[in-house]
This record gives C-alpha cells, structure tokens and sequence, in this order.
C-alpha cells in the first residue's frame, strides 16, 4: 500500500511545474464513462515522471486512487481497477478516466506530479470537480463595470446565471495574469433554482487607464474574455469569445 507523502498544500520547489487541469469541472450523469486530464508542461522523460491521482471531498482527507509510470498502475485497492484506469499520451498529457459514474464519485479529483530533485517532491494539479447531473448550463450574462475615483479605478466583473457553481475568473493586461489587487468573491444563487452568478474586483491606479484589461472566466460551458476599451463611468462591455 502507497503511503501518502504530501498534503494538497505542500509547497512547489521553483524548478518544478505546477500540472494544469484544464477542465475546472465536468458535469455527467449517472453510468456514463468520463476522463479528465493532466498536463504537465516542461518535464523531461515524461514517460518516466509518475503522477497520481486523488479525490477530495470536503471535511475528508484526500484519497489516493492510483498512481501511474512507465507503464503500469498501480492502485491504492484492487477493487478500484475496473472503477478507475490512466494512461499517458504524447510528451506531457496524463488521462484519468472514471467508469460507470454514479453520485458516489462526486468530489475533485487532483493528479500530482512526484518527481525527485534531490529529495522527493509531489507538485499538485488545480483539480477538476466532478458532478454527477443531468444538466450544466453556460452563463446567461456576463459583463464588466467600472469606476474611476480619485487616484484609482476599479472594474468589477460579473458572470451570471450559470451551473454548476464551478468557475474559474482571472484578469489579465498584456497577456500576463494580475494578481495584485484582485479580490473574487464566493459564487451565490441566483433567484432561479440551480443558477449561480459571481464577480470579482480589480483596483489599479488613475494612471493604468490606458491599459488594456481582461476579465477571463473558465466554466466547463464556456470560456470567454471580456474587456475595456475605453474608461467610462459605470458603462457596461460585452465579452468577446476566446
């Protein structure tokens, strides 16, 4: 039996990448089959590299599934072998695939890159949330507000009505992410049952407004960009698709 040697928060040497899951969530119904995958950008001798995978579910501690290297599997249980099964493709991509899916199986399920850089190492993957369902829905309306006081201005960035409640939103300017003054807020339900809508924040300063910047969200439906092309007061844009 694989003893677990890291926690989800253990922290990421600068010479390793982080895997990207780019699917945030993935909605299925009951005993339908689904795979997910796991990237993992900049690592020599891939096929050499093991990577595993767990669930979480939240109050729980996370559950190693399976762990896969040159070839085989090797599972935390035999029982999860017709459950659960991963493969390796090209230079960088690891599949998990979930069978015969049921309301058992929700939860996030993260790979981890274990690698041995002088000492041994797990880097995990940002997860990707499975929902057992018979319908997801993309947003209804997005946009982006904004602001000028004084010596600032802030943008504020609505997605609505969507499901699941899953979502990814990120601002950049120039192509590269922004981080510093970011606030994101908690998803709420909308009035109708089963529609979520969130928004999130940015602050920069009075003299950023000839910068060009992007509000992104991810959602297993769809993922869009949108933007500001000039600074009025509280003047609504319509996002472009990606």
């Amino acid at each position: 039996r694989f003893v677990l040697l890291a926690a989800l928060s253990q922290t990421t040497p600068a010479r390793t990448t982080s895997p990207k899951q780019r699917e945030v969530s993935i909605t299925r119904g009951h005993k339908t089959t689904e795979s997910m995958d796991c990237i993992a950008e900049g690592i020599p001798d891939f096929q050499y590299v093991y990577i595993h995978w767990y669930r979480h579910i939240p109050a729980k501690a996370p559950e190693w599934i399976l762990y896969i290297g040159l070839s085989a599997v090797s599972y935390d249980d035999n029982s999860y072998r017709n459950k659960y099964s991963s493969s390796k493709k090209g230079t960088n991509i690891c599949t998990f695939t979930i069978n015969d899916i049921n309301s058992n199986d929700v939860g996030s399920y993260y790979c981890a890159l274990f690698t041995v850089i002088g000492y041994y190492n797990k880097v995990f993957g940002s997860g990707t949330k499975l929902i057992v369902s018979g319908k997801s829905s993309p947003p209804k309306n997005s946009e982006i507000l904004q602001k000028k006081h004084e010596n600032q201005i802030m943008y504020v960035c609505f997605i609505e009505k969507f499901y699941p409640e899953v979502i990814r939103v990120t601002w950049t300017e120039d192509e590269k992410e922004v981080t510093d003054n970011v606030v994101k807020g908690d998803t709420w339900q909308s009035t109708k049952e089963d529609e979520y809508s969130i928004a999130s924040w940015l602050t920069v300063p009075a003299e950023s407004e000839d910068k060009k910047y992007y509000c992104k969200y991810e959602h297993e439906e769809k993922s869009t960009s949108l933007f500001l092309k000039t600074v009025l007061p509280l003047i609504a844009y319509r996002s472009k698709p990606l």
